[in-house]
């Protein structure tokens, strides 16, 4: 797509991975109406200081609200909605607020897509509702099991995004992003989690060593969002992202000390394991279809994006609070 003057709304502009996205459009050209969540301090999230974020629409709202997502996709070409609550420890212990965000929020934008009739939408899966690999690599059949109370209620939204394109034709298309990392990522993620611990103390605590991660660079996720935005045909389709290598959390932790030069214990704590049932023991994606639909791969190999991702967390560690627990 020429993305010169396409009106394009994100959704949870203000996060980690649409932070990224929403620049990335402003770089090629397009009206960028930046969706974030609305709050009495009026703080935009990672766009707050983005050297771009005069040339965006600031759209302060909530997903939850019906009203609110139809104003903020009016007159959009593309709508690409990433906002959720993402952290699976919390789902533990706010289950209805991820119903509340990311079910019904989903069902806010697809109902506003087929009121104004939107070209093209694009949804937000995540690898985390294949639960445990049944078989590896994981492709896009592979069957969806509700492991968390987060995973389950992205297998709902995901499930009404198919059901809005099969009932009303709403052109939607879904990417599956396995496990995303890189500059701006909060330690509800592993691996800030341990670059955090490495660059500041003298070991890395984390909850289990042996469950593996098929691990994707934000540059390469933002990328195939941007295919899925602009390719023909695709419409209700699924894409995995994904790049084809499995490392365990352990052998990661190894990893980011070894980037670092430092060698230290690894810990397992209890308080940061999941319930035994409930976690994802395997991830590995199968990204043909990407590849071949969209055209789409990873470019990004695990030690350059570590690399890039330490640098960025040595240079912004006053935003962390290293070594405590984030759920």
């Amino acid at each position: 797509m020429n993305w010169e003057n396409k009106r394009v709304l994100v959704t949870g502009a203000g996060g980690f991975i649409g932070s990224h996205l929403a620049e990335r459009l402003v770089a090629l050209g397009a009206n960028v109406r930046a969706m974030v969540r609305y709050g009495s301090r009026d703080h935009w999230g990672w766009l707050q200081e983005s050297p771009v974020v005069d040339q965006m629409e600031i759209f302060a709202g909530d997903i939850r609200d019906s009203g609110n997502v139809r104003l903020a996709m009016a007159d959009c070409d593309a709508v690409l909605h990433l906002a959720a609550l993402i952290a699976i420890p919390y789902s533990y212990h706010a289950p209805d607020s991820y119903v509340r965000t990311n079910i019904d929020g989903t069902l806010n934008v697809l109902e506003a897509a087929r009121q104004l009739e939107t070209p093209r939408v694009v949804h937000t899966s995540t690898s985390e509702v294949y639960g445990t690999a049944l078989r590896v690599p994981i492709d896009e059949s592979h069957p969806l099991q509700g492991q968390s109370p987060y995973s389950a209620t992205k297998i709902a939204a995901d499930k009404l995004a198919e059901s809005y394109y099969r009932s009303f034709d709403i052109p939607v298309v879904t990417i599956r992003p396995f496990n995303t990392y890189g500059p701006r990522q909060s330690t509800r993620a592993v691996i800030p989690t341990i670059i955090t611990q490495a660059l500041a103390g003298d070991q890395i605590k984390l909850g289990s060593l042996t469950p593996t991660r098929d691990l994707n660079f934000v540059a390469d996720t933002v990328e195939g969002f941007l295919c899925g935005a602009s390719k023909e045909g695709i419409e209700g389709d699924t894409f995995n992202l994904g790049t084809g290598r499995e490392v365990s959390i352990g052998e990661l932790a190894e990893l980011i000390c070894r980037c670092l030069g430092k060698t230290l214990p690894i810990v397992s704590e209890d308080d940061r394991l999941r319930p035994e049932k409930s976690e994802v023991n395997r991830l590995l994606a199968d990204a043909t279809h990407a590849n071949q639909r969209l055209g789409w791969k990873s470019s990004v190999d695990l030690e350059t994006g570590l690399e890039q991702t330490i640098e960025w967390i040595r240079d912004h560690q006053e935003l962390f609070r290293t070594g405590a627990y984030t759920v």
